[in-house]
Order: structure tokens, then sequence, then C-alpha cells
């Protein structure tokens, strides 16, 4: 199994580079990191963790830094579990007031 993400700036119509983000692990003891990353100049972080197991999993963007102070969401969660074999893209499409996600291919 593999992970990538792709953040969209749809206010912009381009992509959103430079937004930190975490991938963290549900637990016993609650959540726990299991990796980080930086989004690139297509906004875009590819095959980042290539192995991982079946879980529920988090990702954390810092969205924050992106928008700005003013941020209406200075941070975004996605919460997803994994059952299956396979890729897994989860991307974020984002605007100042709102944003969105699915599971991609």
């Amino acid at each position: 199994m593999s992970l990538s993400t792709h953040v969209l700036d749809t206010a912009a119509g381009r992509p959103a580079q430079g937004i930190a983000v975490r991938l963290e692990r549900s637990g016993e003891a609650g959540w726990a990191q299991v990796a980080a990353g930086v989004t690139d100049d297509d906004g875009r972080l590819r095959d980042w963790v290539p192995e991982f197991p079946h879980g529920v999993y988090r990702l954390v963007f810092d969205t924050g830094a992106y928008l700005g102070d003013d941020a209406f969401f200075p941070e975004v969660v996605v919460t997803f579990a994994v059952t299956a074999g396979g890729h897994y893209h989860v991307p974020l499409l984002l605007s100042p007031y709102g944003y969105s996600t699915y599971r991609g291919s």
C-alpha cells in the first residue's frame, strides 16, 4: 500500500505548494505521527509513505501557514480508514472559507 496527497487552491486555480502535512495513525495511546512532508511545486506529496498497515489514519494539513494569519481554517484534518491493499490518494481542495476531499486514484 502507498499514500499520496495533493492540495489544490480552488480560489487561485493553482496547486498549493509549501503546505506542511502530517500523517498520524490511531492507536491505543491516541494519535501517533507516522510521517511528515511539505507539498511540492505541484501541490503534491507523492508516495511519501510507501508502506503502511491497515488502520485508521488522519492527514493534518497546516493550512493556516498557507492561507495567512486570518485563515478561517488554520488546520484541516482528514480522517480515513485503510482496509485494503493498493494505493491511497487523498486530495484536498482548499479555498479561504471551505474545503473538500475525496478518495482519488
